[in-house]
């Protein structure tokens, strides 16, 4: 792996023991540094969080962003608690509170992020009408951003196991961060735009174009996978496959442990334009197509044995939740979708945004209760609770976010149009009191 060193120094994500001792003695000031990405002081007097408020309370990292926790890679929800969501008719229906639930702060409707606090040169301060905050809603706490890419990040990774944040970007590069010290560990040079990234295991995909790069971070290995004509817009692992969409056709490689190669397996034709986005859950493979459409394989025959039309624009991202699938499109709608008596899949539910829906993310907040993320083209991701769709925050970016990955211990990523990668925590949510 053609690995460059980094040589370029980042704030650390969390202080150390020792550190944690003089916190107390810093001023009660943001460094301004800090804000923009761009602080190389170690110990710096000023503050590296925002002064707590509702919107970023909470405590940071005291190790990095990489602590284990059982971690298990990938993104997406995992059926847990006694969640009712096999009833249709519940999605869109905000639920009574539970005895003993959190109070949630109700979250403001008109809100804007002041676009002079974000270059660094506003000067109202608190008084301000605009926000001076990266989120709302008193659900999450951004821990740092990484600063590196030049262009829109599309790939994030985060292998089982590894100490090792991935990140790619149509730059050509993929940038290796070291989870304990927030530190630059490597830049990779890949000649192409990356068009996302995968972790399975130890290893890790890079969709570009005419081309999947695959790495062994235990072994070492680096392997091209020939066969992709065009842009690898995504990619997905289902039984002893891994998929790559690409322009119409969905291409299937099978690893050969003897040769310690992939090798061609298949090819699943059907959609008449690219193939943006991928999904597995239980026996099927699910696929969004810049064609409108959403077509359902059978990972068992390989043949598609639905088509879905339900969207009027790009299917952008698609997410499986226990039986039901949830698709975004850019025609500004998120679909919910339930199987019939007959098996087919029909629409249950439609939200609608009021703008076009970029990707979706499913993770549980820090009472293991499931949520959506849905990352819209206004620079904006809208947090929701599941299956009500009440809103729960927003998480503003520079540009618009293509890329979520959720990490350990309540940890997540995104990563957006302007090249920066921001690392977040859930909140913990404190019990009502009397």
């Amino acid at each position: 792996m053609d690995v460059d060193g980094g040589r370029r120094m980042f704030q650390r994500l969390g202080p150390s023991s020792s550190s944690d001792n003089s916190s107390n003695n810093k001023q009660q000031k943001v460094c301004f540094h800090w804000r923009q990405g761009k602080c190389t002081r170690y110990p710096c007097p000023f503050l590296h969080s925002e002064l707590p408020t509702a919107a970023n309370g909470g405590k940071r990292a005291h190790q990095g962003f990489g602590a284990e926790d059982n971690y298990r890679g990938g993104g997406g929800l995992r059926r847990s608690g006694n969640y009712n969501f096999s009833n249709s008719n519940t999605w869109g229906r905000v639920q009574s509170q539970q005895p003993g639930s959190s109070n949630r702060t109700v979250v403001k409707k008109i809100e804007k992020l002041c676009n002079h606090w974000v270059q660094g040169s506003c000067k109202f301060g608190d008084s301000c009408k605009f926000l001076h905050q990266w989120s709302t809603g008193d659900c999450f706490t951004l821990l740092t951003p990484l600063e590196g890419h030049q262009q829109v990040v599309t790939g994030i990774a985060l292998p089982s196991g590894s100490d090792k944040l991935y990140t790619g970007s149509q730059d050509e590069t993929v940038r290796v961060w070291d989870c304990q010290s927030g530190q630059l560990a490597g830049l990779i040079n890949l000649g192409g735009a990356v068009g996302c990234m995968l972790s399975e295991g130890p290893w890790v995909f890079v969709g570009l174009t005419n081309l999947v790069k695959a790495w062994n971070i235990q072994t070492s290995t680096e392997l091209s996978l020939n066969g992709p004509v065009g842009q690898v817009y995504s990619l997905v692992v289902g039984g002893d496959l891994l998929f790559a969409g690409t322009q119409g056709t969905i291409l299937a490689w099978k690893f050969n442990v003897a040769a310690n190669c992939f090798e061609p397996a298949a090819s699943l034709k059907g959609h008449s334009l690219a193939v943006v986005t991928l999904v597995v859950g239980g026996n099927r493979m699910y696929s969004g197509s810049m064609d409108h459409s959403l077509k359902v394989w059978s990972l068992e025959t390989l043949q598609c044995i639905q088509t879905l039309s339900g969207h009027s624009d790009v299917v952008m991202s698609i997410l499986c939740w226990d039986q039901f699938l949830l698709s975004a499109s850019l025609d500004k709608t998120v679909k919910v979708w339930a199987a019939t008596e007959t098996g087919n899949l029909e629409v249950t539910y439609t939200h609608t945004e009021e703008h076009g829906i970029l990707t979706l993310c499913g993770m549980h907040d820090s009472e293991a209760k499931p949520v959506l993320f849905c990352s819209c083209n206004d620079h904006c991701i809208r947090v929701y609770d599941l299956p009500s769709f009440s809103e729960r925050g927003k998480i503003f970016s520079k540009k618009e976010v293509r890329a979520i990955q959720i990490g350990p211990g309540g940890l997540f990523f995104t990563g957006d149009g302007s090249g920066q990668v921001k690392v977040w925590k859930w909140s913990a949510e404190h019990s009502p009191t009397s």
